[in-house]
């Protein structure tokens, strides 16, 4: 991996981890057209530069991450689980679906979904419109959404949003909701992957490379985070399945 691959990568990890589209499915096939191997380094270097992205919701919401809301935080722990729990068990398999293929199908499905759900989908009969009102049992449901994030391509923000979505959350509470519940979950997934390949990190041109790509991820996404914001205040989430399904259908045509 180049510098070069190192800052694209990065400026597509920082745009896509909160929009509905598959940060991971994207650095695939980013990947692929790069000529990037999957390697278990690799792999772990798109786990952290994710890492980075999510980082820039501490700066985004600094506010939320005191003692003064613990509770919500409790129901951010909630939604986590069921994913920590799938993830943790079934992890060799979860990596070892991570092929163009795979990806493409699921963005077709998820972008199927995403329309499906904004047809029948009344804003005015989602009352619950600020995370701090969510409760414990919707929190669970959005974490049993969550799960579907696991298959690559499905997006770990798309799922959590339409989970919130379907539980009675209006579309900025369902984003927002969805930005704090990625903080616990790439902690995990990054420090596991640390910890395992952390002497192949460490390494001068990993080391150097990482630092690029986590900088520019965490840049680009704190600005991704504002537009995204500022596009749910007028806009509904049709755009991004109709992205998906045209995406991946490309990706079927030319793989």
């Amino acid at each position: 991996m180049t510098i070069y691959d190192s800052f694209i990568l990065g400026v597509i990890e920082g745009i896509t981890e909160f929009l509905p589209i598959s940060s991971t499915g994207h650095l695939i096939v980013a990947s692929e057209f790069l000529g990037i191997d999957q390697t278990s380094v690799n792999k772990a270097y798109e786990v952290i530069i994710q890492f980075a992205a999510i980082l820039a919701v501490v700066l985004n919401y600094p506010s939320k991450f005191t003692f003064s809301h613990i509770n919500l935080w409790t129901k951010v722990f909630i939604a986590f689980l069921p994913i920590a729990i799938i993830g943790f068990i079934f992890s060799d398999y979860v990596k070892a679906m991570f092929s163009i293929e795979i990806v493409a199908w699921m963005f077709i499905i998820g972008g199927i979904v995403f329309l499906i759900v904004e047809k029948y989908y009344d804003e005015s009969k989602h009352t619950t419109s600020d995370v701090e009102d969510i409760t414990f049992k919707q929190s669970l449901y959005i974490g049993l959404a969550q799960i579907f994030a696991l298959i690559p391509g499905t997006s770990r923000a798309g799922s959590s949003i339409i989970g919130a979505m379907l539980v009675g959350l209006n579309r900025k509470a369902s984003a927002e909701f969805s930005f704090l519940l990625a903080f616990p979950v790439m902690c995990a997934t990054t420090g596991y992957d640390v910890l395992k390949h952390h002497e192949e990190l460490m390494m001068s041109g990993n080391l150097i490379n990482l630092a690029i790509g986590f900088v520019v991820s965490f840049v680009v996404a704190f600005i991704a985070i504002k537009l995204f914001l500022k596009f749910l205040e007028n806009f509904t989430f049709v755009a991004f399945g109709i992205y998906r399904i045209v995406f991946g259908v490309l990706l079927l045509t030319f793989i």
